[in-house]
């Protein structure tokens, strides 16, 4: 009989009928991860219970709330210095669970928790998995997410599970789902209604089953939807390829691997197909993409989610009742996130009427959650209690932070402050949610201004998760560890940053937008630069983004500026857009017509009037060119404003760009991209650039000087001023 076995990764116990339970708790780690400790742990307690006569069965359950979160990130986003012993390690790894598969010893995944990634895969090596019926468990690959594909045997396991259709949609679009989906799409086996129940159901199928063999072991398994070789099989494949071609433009790497992967190895014995798919991950771990996509779409952004820009020395600051002025489309986002998660909040407007438009907002999105079934009506009803809207400035006493949400409007908000500030106890904060105005300007309108600092939010807020917070002249430590504390409170990812017009957000994404228009203006036809931008990874073309911000907006944004401030590059794009305001009525994607046509009913089209006011020079219609003056420019101004200590680390840059305006995640972010293309290349190119089309693209001395040394872009040392 197996002995049992404790130690800080696992446990393993054989009870009196037979079936013995590893219950995994990585006591020295933040969560239960795939890690090598783990594998070694585990297959030392996993082989010889698989191969001893005296034991029936085996349920693998987890000691945490989570059951297995994923792969060690911390390992795998590391450079990999020997790919071909890093290849055979993992051959090994899948030789193994391959033994305890075959060895007729029935394992059950007891899943008590969320399982993704390596998790999952983990259950998959189980012959069967029962998982608990509970929204808060969450079932999926999500590894491309991060420029890798699943490689502990779900790249190669999956089809035969769920069919090549629904195996392709999990891994291509790294989806997360809740058990009951799971289940219908047969990555499970069987749900219960609480953990109680998770063993005995367990023993149960141990009991039935005591010979099993995996699906892709069994030659009468037949894959769900037809295997590669039937017409819906091969169809399958050929539809799946072209989509990826369409949506990732090659940027994606790992994508790419997930089909190889599919498509080679349905056609092989599973321990061949397992080998190719070892092959392809050991190939994504060397891809730039993939240690990008780890570095700052994992470890960057999780750090910053946890406060870690947050002043040290200062306790955790919570907001029992928060106070916004302005119940417009942002005030009423910021109204929802907050009362989400438990705040008591006063909405605030000239209005009562206006104010109870703004709670509106978050009426219907509980509406569609309680239809989907994601709340119940008891859950609405409580949150939006806790939204109180008003008409009194009055209202707002007694609340610890105040955010002001009115029109970008320095004399209204001037107002606002005054009056909100008569009411307030010293001890609150007040933050500006503004997009351009300095905040150092708008503290000028308040009593405290150590106690003044600016929250950016994005919009929709229910859905972006960058908050961009923005230190003024004056603006005390204190503050910023406050408004730090919020924000995370509410789910979403703090940078700090410091004052300057347009800050650091709006300001970079203001050259992609204004690239787009001159080259436009240079004669590139619009339909041309809009996708261009998107084949490198933007999420929308410039001239669209320009549509729906509104090109009416962006001139009063302009012309409330000081004309000091002002640049020749700024004044450009201002011209195109007074052109389509003023000279022909086409103010932006709300009014229906812009850049582009927005027939009601129908998909937009680019402006066909365009090809008239701006002539079509077939000398500016090189693609790399055009590509590399849309992506440059920002990385070229996200250094600007490294340089002059806008930013406080080059981290903040390459999160702000990818979560703020969607900077393509592969390059890292904006700041990163410089090293992603080579920064002696990025050098070369801006000189061309700036000598072709404009002082814009002049490169500084001190990144002129990283390029000369050979250094990465992150190794220059931001100026952060002290408050």
């Amino acid at each position: 009989m197996a002995n049992a076995v404790k130690n800080d990764i696992l446990s393993f116990e054989v009870g009196q009928d037979g079936i013995g339970i590893i219950t995994i708790n990585m006591e020295k780690h933040p969560a239960n991860l795939l890690s090598m400790d783990f594998l070694e742990a585990y297959f030392e307690v996993a082989l010889p219970a698989a191969n001893d006569p005296n034991v029936k069965g085996v349920i693998v359950i987890s000691g945490r709330r989570m059951f297995m979160a994923g792969g060690d990130l911390r390992f795998l986003g590391k450079p990999l210095e020997d790919p071909e012993g890093f290849f055979k390690g993992s051959l090994v790894m899948h030789q193994k669970f391959r033994e305890i598969e075959t060895s007729g010893t029935p394992f059950v995944a007891a899943i008590n928790g969320t399982a993704l990634g390596g998790g999952m895969e983990l259950c998959l090596t189980c012959h069967h998995r029962v998982c608990v019926n509970s929204s808060k468990i969450k079932l999926g690959f999500p590894e491309v997410k991060v420029g890798l594909l699943p490689g502990g045997g779900g790249t190669a396991k999956a089809p035969y599970l769920m069919g090549i259709q629904n195996a392709l949609t999990y891994l291509l679009q790294g989806l997360e789902v809740r058990p009951p989906k799971a289940l219908k799409d047969k990555l499970i086996d069987q749900l219960v209604d609480s953990p109680d129940q998770l063993i005995d159901a367990a023993k149960e199928w141990i009991n039935a089953n005591p010979r099993p063999v995996q699906p892709w072991d069994n030659k009468k398994h037949r894959i769900p939807g037809g295997g590669l070789m039937t017409p819906n099989g091969a169809q399958t494949i050929v539809g799946a390829i072209g989509n990826v071609r369409k949506k990732t433009h090659g940027n994606y790497p790992s994508a790419q691997f997930i089909l190889s992967v599919t498509y080679e190895g349905l056609q092989l014995p599973i321990d061949r197909a397992l080998e190719i798919e070892a092959r392809y991950f050991t190939r994504a771990l060397q891809t730039p993409e993939s240690r990008n996509m780890i570095q700052t779409g994992f470890f960057a952004i999780q750090e910053a989610s946890k406060g870690k820009a947050k002043p040290k020395g200062y306790e955790k600051f919570q907001v029992k009742k928060l106070g916004i002025l302005g119940a417009g489309m942002m005030g009423a986002g910021i109204a929802y996130v907050s009362a989400k998660v438990g705040m008591e909040v006063v909405l605030k407007d000239l209005s009562t009427e206006n104010a109870e438009k703004g709670k509106d907002y978050s009426r219907k999105i509980l509406q569609k959650r309680v239809k989907k079934g994601r709340s119940t009506q008891e859950q609405a009803d409580t949150l939006l209690a806790r939204i109180h809207t008003t008409a009194d400035p009055n209202a707002v006493a007694g609340c610890d932070l105040i955010i002001e949400a009115v029109f970008e409007n320095p004399k209204l908000k001037d107002k606002v402050t005054k009056e909100t500030e008569a009411v307030l106890p010293e001890t609150s904060f007040y933050g500006s949610n503004t997009s351009t105005i300095p905040i150092s300007l708008l503290a000028k309108s308040s009593k405290r201004p150590e106690n003044f600092i600016g929250i950016h939010f994005f919009s929709p807020v229910d859905k972006m998760p960058l908050v961009e917070i923005i230190v003024g002249e004056k603006t005390s430590d204190q503050t910023i560890a406050a408004t730090i504390d919020y924000v995370s409170s509410i789910k979403k990812v703090p940078i700090v940053v410091n004052d300057s017009r347009g800050f650091f957000t709006s300001r970079c994404f203001g050259t992609y937008c204004s690239e787009g228009a001159f080259l436009l203006e240079e004669g590139v036809p619009g339909i041309m630069i809009d996708n261009i931008a998107k084949n490198k990874g933007m999420a929308v073309g410039p001239l669209a983004v320009m549509d729906e911000v509104s090109l009416s907006l962006s001139i009063h944004v302009y012309e409330s500026a000081p004309d000091e401030g002002k640049k020749e590059y700024q004044r450009r794009m201002y011209r195109v857009q007074k052109l389509l305001v003023e000279g022909h009525g086409r103010p932006g994607r709300k009014a229906g017509k812009g850049f582009y046509d927005y027939p009601i009913g129908q998909k937009k089209k680019i402006w066909p009037g365009l090809k008239e006011l701006f002539k079509s020079n077939p000398d500016t219609l090189s693609k790399d060119v055009i590509a590399k003056r849309i992506l440059h420019i920002q990385a070229l101004e996200s250094f600007r404003c490294l340089e002059e200590g806008v930013l406080r680390s080059s981290r903040d840059g390459d999160i702000g760009s990818v979560l703020g305006w969607g900077f393509p995640i592969y390059t890292g972010g904006a700041i990163s991209y410089i090293d992603y293309v080579g920064i002696q290349n990025f050098v070369k190119d801006c000189d061309k650039f700036a000598e072709q089309f404009g002082e814009r693209f002049k490169v500084s001395d001190a990144l002129r000087q990283l390029a000369a040394e050979g250094k990465s872009v992150h190794e220059f040392q931001a100026i952060v001023p002290t408050t």
